[in-house]
């Protein structure tokens, strides 16, 4: 008897494997960071062979951790960083570029040609959801087939294959050159631009605008089923890989978000602020995006809005990183206790443009409102405010879009370990803010659709039961006060616009 499920969760700064049991506890997991390349100003690459090692060493790592075999294991699901485009040879294995990191916006001048063929940032909103935008996958393609000698004959030849990192995880854990299954599912095909939403296949004419063959683009499965086994040579040789979820999704599936008004913020390198719409699909009206929230098997498929924040985490991995502030992302919240407020300064990590909902590609970093008076805690404060403004501005465009305000914000990932944080974030939204016991809930989303598809859970009702909390944030801010700081804030993004000329 199968006791456990596994999940590879391939993120934008390390590839995790865990392995839950049937109450969705943490049994074990392994984690190993990979490295980011920043060839130039605005170019976010990832060397893909190290995440497909990486991934292979995590798995292993786990199970040896948990005193596991394959045998033990029902399914494994998959979720990934969306959005991350990759394009390699399917006879050899071997990319021909490094994938092309969605924070990555060496395409802006890609995706204004797309906008003069008509339509502007609009072209493809109606078929995907989605504003013409740096971020998505579509123009990442385009720009590898353009730049990469000799990429685009092999292309048309039918010997190049395109994937998010969800389709080269499956496809080297299913074989690789050798049999491996070419596919996807729907939360992360719509993040390309070259998805109809309504459909759920690719759209010919939008691939045909980038200069992508269809032979390249992998085959649109749903979220939860089973998509085939793993290779003999893997440590879970034998084991069905059967769910599939982009981060974003899984963490909203692992959160319960299962219900139409219930959403949830993730708090990773981004931010991602996502609201389950039920089987309607809402398209926005400020800023956000529509995109597949998941389709279970043959069940009809739900949508969501999106708010995505492209700095949150990385802002303080940069605090970290690039300027040595901090030693470790923790310290962080011990130089913001050491001051009662922001003393004024207002950091907007415009670092990759703005996302939602403002979408303006020609953004760049500010740090605003600067005195003599501000110190090295004020700075750190006001680093860990930006993610709450910035969430804020993103629900509020969410309560336009759905005409239901929030009551209530379940949060995840990473930052939400820092109570300062989550307590700004309680007062700056006006509503509570609830953490659950189980933090991971990407790997734990993308557990759920392998373990529905193969039996281990029986339905929707086992994730809500599984659902617990582990603290509530509530407001103590007076209103005023909110107000007076947001309405800073706003001010504060006005500066970072028109950067780039």
């Amino acid at each position: 008897m199968t006791s456990y499920v596994a999940a590879i969760d391939q993120g934008t700064t390390s590839t995790r494997a865990m392995i839950f049991d049937h109450s969705g506890r943490v049994v074990a997991s392994d984690q190993r960071e990979h490295e980011q390349i920043f060839p130039q100003a605005g170019w976010v690459e990832h060397n893909a062979e190290e995440i497909w090692e990486n991934t292979r060493a995590v798995t292993a790592g786990a199970l040896a951790k948990a005193d596991l075999r394959a045998g033990d294991i029902a399914a494994v699901g998959i979720t990934n960083q969306r959005e991350t485009a990759l394009v390699w040879d399917r006879r050899t294995g071997k990319p021909v570029y490094n994938a092309i990191v969605w924070q990555d916006t060496r395409t802006d001048k890609i995706v204004d040609e797309l906008g003069a063929l008509g339509g502007g940032q609009e072209r493809y909103r109606d078929k995907t959801g989605l504003p013409l935008a740096t971020y998505f996958s579509g123009p990442k393609v385009k720009w590898i087939l353009d730049n990469v000698e000799g990429a685009r004959d092999r292309a048309e030849a039918g010997d190049l294959l395109f994937g998010n990192m969800d389709t080269w995880v499956v496809w080297n854990m299913t074989g690789g050159p050798d049999g491996g299954v070419h596919i996807t599912d729907p939360t992360n095909a719509s993040r390309t631009l070259l998805m109809d939403l309504d459909t759920l296949s690719w759209d010919e004419s939008h691939a045909a605008d980038m200069g992508i063959p269809l032979s390249m683009l992998p085959e649109i499965r749903s979220s939860s089923e089973e998509y085939g086994r793993v290779r003999e040579r893997g440590v879970l040789s034998g084991v069905p890989i059967a769910g599939i979820l982009g981060d974003q999704q899984a963490a909203t599936f692992g959160q319960a978000c299962l219900s139409p008004g219930e959403a949830k913020n993730t708090y990773g390198t981004g931010n991602f602020v996502l609201l389950n719409t039920g089987t309607e699909k809402v398209m926005s009206q400020n800023g956000l995006l529509t995109t597949v929230c998941y389709k279970i098997g043959s069940k009809d498929t739900v949508y969501a809005l999106e708010g995505s924040i492209a700095v949150t985490g990385s802002l303080v991995q940069w605090l970290r990183d690039n300027l040595g502030m901090i030693t470790t992302a923790a310290e962080i919240e011990e130089h913001a206790r050491t001051v009662p407020d922001n003393g004024g300064a207002y950091f907007v990590p415009a670092f990759s443009g703005l996302f939602a909902p403002y979408w303006r590609s020609d953004a760049r970093g500010a740090i605003v409102g600067l005195t003599r008076y501000v110190n090295k805690g004020h700075l750190a404060r006001a680093v860990l405010e930006a993610t709450a403004f910035q969430s804020r501005e993103v629900i509020e465009a969410m309560n336009a879009d759905s005409g239901v305000p929030l009551k209530s914000l379940k949060v995840d990932g990473g930052m939400v370990v820092n109570e300062l944080l989550m307590q700004f974030q309680a007062d700056i939204l006006g509503v509570p803010v609830i953490r659950p016991v189980v933090n991971e809930t990407t790997a734990l989303g993308a557990a759920y659709a392998a373990g529905l598809a193969v039996g281990f859970w029986e339905g929707e009702d086992d994730i809500r039961n599984n659902w617990a909390q582990d603290k509530e944030w509530t407001p103590s801010m007076d209103e005023s006060t909110r107000e007076t700081q947001y309405h800073n804030w706003k001010k504060a993004v006005t500066k970072t616009f028109d950067w780039v000329e």
